[in-house]
């Protein structure tokens, strides 16, 4: 094939087996590669789709999820897709369990051979999408109510985006000892969709959100930020800076899976290095940042880095226990980040 072309490959598997080679345009691969692709009942080209969900997944089992979005949608006898690509996942186990999302109507599954990054396979997934409303959720989550695809239905055509919100659940064998369960319900109140009114884009997060194709398409997600954390962030101070409208609603997600303390942690830190690289940019929209600039006035920084070297592992130890404290986490969070600033 000429070196020169910009037209890559794919498969896809019809439910009948059939194989049958297509080309892919460059804003969809990056790099030439083969993407396989599970697809059991392709939405008519001459139609017009009025909503896509689109899921990125990595290493988990989504086909719950799936198959109560199908359901609804289904019900709401709607025309719709259904879009999920596994953004590298090494586990034949839960690739394995994901190619049943194969069998439901108008659903693909796609896994792509290396993992590309929590902006990047969400604007895939947003160029990969042909309807006029984008649904996009996080793996791990689960509408909790028979009515969460109408209610997001209801909204369209009255804003560029709409957020629908995350919900703690209930688990009461999580309550004391998961630090992120802790953390997720003690800050619930401030989830509200009233409340996240009040600051509409520094509100914005991606578990759960509704947009227009054409809006993401104009406002893709920032490729820079490669690790976990604050992508959200930046995309809802781009949707500012172009103008664009959110309405925040009361329609959300539960967490289905709650990490280890040991991940959170180790996730929690990913993030704030991400805030840190990204700090110019993301002052005004981090309550941390804002938190930090006050504590320069008045205390040296280096003060804090002292904290950190002697506090870091007892605060550790104890968050990663099994009764950890949302104050010594709210701690830890800000003496990590300003032991990054060392070099600013």
């Amino acid at each position: 094939m000429d070196k020169s072309s910009h037209n890559y490959f794919f498969f896809i598997f019809l439910s009948d087996a059939r194989k049958i080679l297509l080309p892919v345009s460059r804003h969809f691969c990056y790099t030439p590669y083969y993407i396989y692709i599970m697809c059991n009942d392709m939405q008519d080209n001459t139609g017009s789709i009025i909503i896509s969900v689109v899921i990125p997944v990595y290493q988990y089992c989504c086909m719950p999820l799936v198959s109560a979005l199908s359901a609804q949608l289904e019900a709401n006898h709607l025309s719709y897709e259904i879009i999920v690509i596994d953004d590298g996942s090494t586990s034949a186990q839960t690739i394995t369990a994901n190619s049943a999302i194969a069998s439901l109507p108008h659903a693909t599954y796609t896994v792509l051979p290396h993992n590309v990054g929590r902006a990047a396979i969400r604007n895939i997934l947003a160029n990969r999408a042909s309807g006029e409303w984008l649904l996009f959720l996080d793996c791990d989550v689960h509408p909790p109510l028979p009515t969460f695809i109408s209610t997001y239905l209801a909204h369209a055509g009255s804003t560029d985006v709409v957020c629908g919100g995350v919900s703690a659940g209930e688990n009461s064998s999580l309550s004391i000892s998961n630090l992120r369960f802790r953390y997720e319900r003690y800050y619930a109140p401030q989830h509200t969709a009233t409340v996240r009114a009040h600051h509409p884009y520094s509100s914005f997060r991606t578990t759960n959100f509704m947009i227009r194709r054409s809006v993401m398409l104009a406002n893709p997600f920032d490729e820079r930020v490669k690790h976990y954390g604050y992508e959200d962030v930046l995309f809802g101070r781009r949707l500012q800076q172009q103008g664009c409208t959110i309405l925040h609603i009361d329609n959300p997600v539960t967490i289905g899976d709650y990490e280890s303390n040991d991940t959170f942690i180790l996730k929690t830190e990913e993030s704030l290095r991400t805030l840190h690289a990204f700090r110019s940019e993301l002052d005004g929209y981090s309550r941390l940042l804002a938190l930090t600039s006050k504590l320069d006035q008045f205390l040296p920084a280096t003060l804090f880095r002292a904290c950190y070297r002697i506090m870091c592992l007892p605060l550790r130890r104890h968050l990663t226990g099994e009764h950890p404290k949302l104050t010594l986490f709210n701690l830890y969070r800000l003496l990590y980040y300003m032991s990054l600033t060392e070099n600013d």
